[in-house]
């Protein structure tokens, strides 16, 4: 009598289970289903312990002259810019070395820290028949806000490699779209297909250490943690050029890219 006891109880509990799998309380079962997300490996940076790098970026030798843009095809394009224009390629300082729109970047030497993605979008505006700006840098999952704000048709052609090509076209002043990158990748070109000069530069990192050369040839690599790294510096015509340093708790260290104007392509 016990052994029955036993088995009717058993079978009990095996339907009762039964019934809350097939036909009870569906949400409970549908959660205790999927396995909770693991938490992120790695850790934060300790700000108080941060090191910087910073530099120049600059150029051995004459700047190649910018190809003039004629903007014809289009009346808005020519009514919005009543001055020349060129293209920014070859932007050079006063002194006529310091090399501007170059990307600063960590490539390699981070380990596992780990970042907040930020939650303000990263830009870039189709102005004046232009895109502002022409080289720039955001996260991988930051949102990407894309604005026309010119009274003329615009379109917006991702070639990426490693994230998913886009082209949207922006016919009316003012549009926006919004979208993002899911992969690191240095660099992703952007052209409009409406007007062939325009065109422009995203650096998509899954950390916060890049930089733009700004019209001076500077950039800052600023709460990098102590370590050493491989900092990569890209030009759009001029290639890229790698160098290691070593950052020391709360130390700056300065260095200098170089690039070789000989080893110029002045052709678009």
């Amino acid at each position: 009598m016990r052994l029955q006891n036993v088995w009717v109880y058993a079978l009990g509990a095996t339907l009762a289970a039964s019934l809350v799998a097939c036909g009870g309380d569906q949400e409970t079962s549908s959660t205790s289903a999927v396995p909770s997300a693991p938490a992120a490996a790695g850790q934060k940076v300790d700000a108080a312990t941060a090191g910087e790098v910073k530099g120049t970026a600059t150029l051995d030798g004459a700047a190649p002259k910018n190809e003039p843009i004629k903007m014809n095809a289009d009346p808005v394009c020519v009514k919005e810019n009543t001055a020349p224009q060129f293209q920014e390629t070859y932007l050079v300082g006063g002194d006529g070395k310091s090399l501007a729109n170059v990307f600063v970047y960590v490539k390699d030497g981070l380990g596992n820290y780990v970042y907040d993605v930020p939650t303000q979008p990263a830009q870039i505006d189709q102005r004046q028949c232009r895109y502002h700006p022409h080289v720039f840098g955001m996260r991988v999952g930051q949102t990407l806000q894309i604005t026309n704000s010119d009274p003329t048709l615009h379109n917006i052609h991702a070639l990426p490699k490693a994230n998913r090509e886009f082209n949207t076209g922006q016919p009316i002043k003012g549009m926006k779209m919004d979208t993002t990158f899911t992969a690191k990748e240095v660099m992703v070109p952007f052209k409009c297909d409406v007007h062939g000069w325009m065109n422009a530069y995203v650096g998509v990192l899954d950390h916060p250490y890049y930089s733009v050369t700004d019209s001076e040839g500077r950039f800052e690599l600023k709460s990098l943690p102590p370590g050493t790294y491989t900092i990569e510096a890209w030009h759009e015509k001029l290639g890229a050029m790698t160098q290691s340093v070593t950052v020391g708790e709360k130390e700056t260290k300065e260095i200098t890219f170089t690039f070789k104007a000989a080893a110029a392509v002045t052709t678009n």
